[in-house]
């Protein structure tokens, strides 16, 4: 697997982030009476674009890293239109979370409809510094959920799912497993690319890969 690296991304300690995620999980509300998240629709693949599409780009992010939001703020919207929506790219978002904070963003935006997901995920990335550096982070994040479909009763058992968030938690595991160490990482048909990248420096990646 060759290696791109053009950019670091956001790293992190693995005590400290087993620290940080593990004292979330604990720390869960009690779950709202009446409502059941479906845990296996929310950590179920978070994908678009079509399904044959001859390309397929996996990105791993983390809801606060600023290199991600400057991803999604910069360059998503010109690779959607110009791959994804046309067939190209199929583009699929694993959560890699690095932080308590990230991991209730994280669990929000996978609690919402799975077709509002990337939307969400644009919109929290794009307010990324509003809510991320809020006094109370996770009342933000309840708000741009109830935008999205996300109500107050669904929102408190959401954060209350220790399965979701220990699903989450695995989710990064799996990725540090794939050689994942920073955010955000895009594994193109195999090939790993680390770091946030203009559109010129994904096409000269991705073009190559649709004439074969």
């Amino acid at each position: 697997m060759r290696i791109h690296p053009l950019g670091l991304g956001h790293t992190l300690g693995i005590r400290a982030f087993a620290t940080a995620l593990f004292a979330a999980v604990l720390a869960m509300p009690a779950a709202a009476q009446d409502v059941r998240i479906d845990v296996d629709a929310a950590l179920a693949e978070r994908s678009i674009g079509a399904a044959d599409a001859p390309v397929t780009i996996v990105e791993y992010a983390s809801m606060t890293c600023p290199h991600c939001a400057a991803f999604h703020k910069e360059t998503y919207g010109a690779i959607k239109e110009r791959y994804i929506d046309t067939g190209k790219v199929r583009m699929v978002f694993n959560n890699f979370v690095l932080n308590a904070v990230d991991l209730r963003a994280a669990m929000m935006a996978r609690c919402a409809p799975a077709d509002r997901f990337f939307g969400l995920t644009d919109v929290l990335f794009k307010t990324q510094n509003t809510w991320a550096r809020a006094a109370d982070p996770v009342a933000e994040i309840a708000k741009i959920g109830r935008l999205a479909g996300v109500d107050d009763a669904t929102f408190k058992a959401c954060m209350a799912s220790e399965p979701l968030a220990n699903g989450l938690i695995a989710q990064r595991q799996d990725g540090t497993k794939a050689g994942v160490a920073s955010t955000p990482t895009f594994i193109i048909n195999g090939e790993r690319v680390v770091g946030g990248h203009s559109v010129d420096e994904l096409a000269a990646i991705i073009d190559p890969l649709l004439k074969k």
